[in-house]
């Protein structure tokens, strides 16, 4: 379970009582929407899950979810409304309804990468509403509730959100008080998880160009001081040619768009964020868009 700064709330008061169980609404059930709703629901939170594309949400119905048709109808009596969607503008767009639907004391819980520019725009419609809370983790941390929830925002809107993050999440870092924050260490955060990522492809490429084994590489960074269990993770499934989507390059692509964007707003040199950025634009051309990122080792020869 994570921690939390201070003493978790109490719960929801139904029928003149308080529970620690809370009604979550979770919007967007693609791999870490889906990982989500289960680990919610293992903790025993009624579950009311939604999906622009319907079939995506179906299958959560057999994990105990109540799968419902319309935004409106999932944020409907939630004291918590997750979203998970792709990027800002879908965002924007489902979190209008959201917030024309939440109760007095609800919250939204924003948990994609959205940006620094994006979460400017949550927080406008969000209307004091809102939490900017993009997660660290893929699709097992996601199913094991191990991810990492990087948060901001009102404290006390902080507070009633804690049995939620306990739930999805091993530990939060409170990034401040301001929507926007936590959006831009998740950017910080996601730079790092691409250049890693790409610099594993490359080595293990440049060793087969160089005659060596590429395995050998993985073997010799194994436990040392450069070692990086990200990078044994990723490589593996390089080495593979396993390609199963836990963070897909059309996301990462999407996700290094807005570090440039971020970047150069702030006057922040991004030349290394370009070439990131057109490594996995190239994996994406290649027909990899919808494969894991670890795909951008198709890149190299």
């Amino acid at each position: 379970m994570a921690g939390w700064e201070t003493a978790p709330p109490t719960g929801r008061r139904r029928h003149g009582r308080w529970r620690n169980d809370v009604r979550v609404a979770v919007l967007g059930t693609g791999i870490m929407g889906s990982g989500m709703v289960r680990s919610l629901l293992r903790e025993g939170h009624e579950v009311v899950a939604w999906n622009r594309t319907a079939e995506r949400a179906e299958p959560l119905a057999a994990d105990g979810a109540t799968v419902a048709g319309s935004v409106a109808e999932a944020a409907d009596d939630a004291d918590v409304v997750v979203t998970m969607l792709f990027d800002a503008d879908a965002t924007v767009e489902v979190g209008r309804e959201v917030v024309a639907h939440l109760r007095e004391d609800a919250v939204w819980l924003q948990c994609g990468t959205v940006g620094v520019e994006g979460a400017a725009r949550v927080a406008e419609v969000g209307d004091g509403r809102v939490l900017d809370a993009p997660v660290l983790g893929t699709r097992k941390p996601a199913e094991e509730g191990a991810l990492v929830v990087l948060l901001s925002g009102p404290e006390a809107l902080r507070q009633r959100v804690a049995p939620v993050l306990e739930a999805i999440g091993s530990r939060s870092v409170v990034a401040g008080d301001e929507v926007g924050a936590a959006s831009a260490l998740k950017l910080a955060c996601n730079a790092w998880v691409a250049l890693l990522t790409a610099g594993t492809a490359q080595s293990l490429a440049l060793a087969g160009a160089l005659g060596v084994d590429p395995a050998l590489f993985l073997e010799a960074i194994d436990g040392g001081p450069v070692f990086a269990p990200y990078a044994k993770v990723k490589g593996g499934a390089m080495l593979a040619e396993d390609w199963t989507p836990s963070f897909e390059v059309d996301g990462v692509v999407k996700d290094l768009g807005l570090m440039v964007s971020a970047g150069a707003a702030a006057g922040f040199p991004t030349e290394l964020l370009h070439v990131l950025h057109e490594l996995f634009a190239q994996a994406s051309g290649a027909g990899h868009g919808a494969d894991d990122m670890a795909a951008v080792r198709t890149v190299f020869p």
